[in-house]
Order: C-alpha cells, then structure tokens, then sequence
C-alpha cells in the first residue's frame, strides 16, 4: 500500500504544477499498489477545486485512482498530538504519517520535511 501525501495529488490533478509529470510518472509507476489517503489530506486536496466549482470532477478523478481512505481511528488525536509534538510538522502532514503507520504503508510525498519524518519512523519513501 502506498499513503499519498497531497502534494503528489495535487500536482497530478493540476497540470500547471511544477511536478505535475513528476506525480503523473509516480502514479504510473505504482500503477499495482493499493493507494490510500487520510481523510485530511483529500480534504487538503479538495479546497482548490472547490473553490472554483470542480469538486464534482476531482473527485471522480480520485475515485477513479481507486484511493482507499485510511479512517482515523478513535486513539487518533492522542498519536497525531504525539506525531506533531515529535516532528513539528503540521497536522495534515501528520495525518500523512499516521495513515502509513497504521497500514505499514510507504509514503509518496515531494515534501523534504515530511519524507525526513517518515524515514525516521522507519518509512520507505517514494519521490518518484
């Protein structure tokens, strides 16, 4: 399974981004994982187009990547309060951290400093 952050989404629904054909290849080359995803990062994910009307449509499209959501757990709150105390990341890269903890997933992201986190809790990392 692999955990996506949503700067690897973002960036392959919006193809102005400057990693756009970067996350485009990522999705490709893991094309027989399992993809999955907090709640919080599709939310993340979801503001812009929902800013300009095209929630309908980037949600078919995420439907369409066959994303699994990874649900947060009742303990959740304490750990991610934990996982931010101990990373200082924000709370929505902690949700990233969390969901591949929770299913010993690897995390695709093109953040530096969540990537660092993740490797060290023992994460494998996918960049491209």
């Amino acid at each position: 399974m692999i955990v996506l952050d949503a700067s690897v989404l973002i960036a392959h629904l919006e193809s102005t981004d400057i990693h756009h054909a970067r996350a485009t290849q990522l999705l490709l080359s893991v094309v027989d994982e399992q993809l999955a995803a907090s709640p919080l990062t599709l939310a993340e994910v979801l503001v812009g187009p929902a800013r300009v009307n095209q929630l309908d449509r980037v949600q078919i499209a995420l439907r369409d990547l066959g994303i699994t959501t990874v649900p947060l757990a009742d303990d959740a709150p304490a750990r991610l309060a934990h996982l931010r105390a101990t990373t200082r990341l924000r709370l929505p890269d902690c949700c990233v951290l969390l969901a591949a903890v929770t299913t010993a997933a690897v995390v695709a992201t093109f953040d530096v400093k969540l990537a660092a986190a993740a490797e060290g809790l023992g994460l494998t990392i996918r960049t491209t």
